[in-house]
């Protein structure tokens, strides 16, 4: 019996301890971050470097650990375009104010992630994506010259 008692007691003065800095703490700071409006800083060239950087090296890794490479690809193109939705408001510096929505910048994302791991890990691109992409990169120079 004295046992039960002590461990009631000690949950109790636990549970009250973790309940009061909860009392001093200001509840309407959880919302400020919310209610604030978020000043987004379009994503510059080194932030989108950086991304297809990251999305490249998640790819590869991927591909090596005999995951799926669409799969792979796929989840290295959302979380690039997450991320600029997310910390940049899906503005990039170079297309001025226009933002892009998730599907486009996902597009966008998949091609440059394409293109940063063919450098870094060539072996691990399948053929068919290798000419595709090269197919592309053809086209947007002529569109380019024109």
């Amino acid at each position: 019996m004295d046992i039960s008692f002590y461990s009631k007691r000690i949950l109790r003065l636990l549970g009250i301890s973790l309940i009061i800095p909860f009392l001093f703490f200001d509840i309407n700071t959880l919302n400020k971050q919310i209610k604030a409006e978020k000043k987004f800083i379009a994503a510059s060239e080194k932030d989108l470097f950086l991304y297809r950087q990251m999305g490249a090296s998640y790819l590869c890794i991927a591909s090596k650990a005999e995951i799926d490479f669409n799969k792979g690809l796929g989840i290295a193109s959302a979380t690039f375009a997450n991320v600029i939705i997310g910390k940049h408001g899906g503005s990039i510096k170079e297309l001025g104010n226009e933002k892009l929505d998730e599907k486009k910048l996902y597009n966008a994302g998949t091609f440059q992630i394409v293109g940063s791991a063919l450098n870094i890990c060539p072996e691990s691109i399948p053929e068919k994506i290798k000419n595709d992409y090269e197919k592309r990169v053809k086209q947007l120079l002529k569109e380019n010259k024109k």
